[in-house]
């Protein structure tokens, strides 16, 4: 585990290490373009960045999102990016913890996820059955739709969540 973790809203700034970390951290996925266009929504994200030992380390964003038919306001967690030399070292759950901490300040009722749930998990991520995704989950993919309620939460939002734009790629929802 790293000794020293700041965790801090991002910056434009911090853009260009933002651009290397993702590529890094998943060689595999091209998620720039939504991260870019998700930052260019500022007024509904929560964009933070880690910084641990004096190294931009990861990066983090909460989206808020509607429900069909609730009044309660939701986050949905993602992209989340760790480089990965620096992995296994609780940046990650650094960023999720404060993201978490920051969306109940904010009045969300719940956060969710479609991540591993063995990682999520650790967080209290639990499936969720009462908000569905704006597109239809491959079978496989079913438990990986989680949700964490928050504290003070009062409500409990059931329908289809609603996500601003750069979410609106059924791309993102499938294999």
């Amino acid at each position: 585990m790293t000794d020293a973790i700041e965790i801090r809203d991002s910056m434009p700034d911090d853009l260009r290490a933002i651009e290397t970390l993702y590529p890094d951290a998943f060689p595999d996925e091209d998620l720039l373009p939504l991260v870019k266009s998700l930052l260019a929504e500022t007024q509904s994200i929560l964009s933070l960045v880690a910084i641990a030992d004096g190294a931009f380390a990861g990066h983090v964003v909460f989206t808020t999102c509607g429900v069909s038919g609730a009044s309660g306001k939701v986050a949905l967690l993602g992209p989340l990016a760790v480089a990965s030399s620096r992995q296994r070292q609780g940046i990650g759950s650094a960023l999720i913890r404060e993201g978490l901490r920051r969306s109940a300040d904010a009045g969300m009722h719940r956060v969710l996820v479609l991540g591993d749930p063995a990682y999520y998990g650790r967080f209290g991520f639990a499936p969720d059955e009462y908000v569905a995704p704006p597109y239809a989950l491959p079978d496989e993919w079913r438990g990986a739709w989680q949700s964490v309620d928050l504290p003070g939460n009062t409500q409990s939002p059931r329908g289809k969540l609603e996500v601003p734009p750069p979410w609106r790629h059924r791309a993102l929802w499938t294999p």
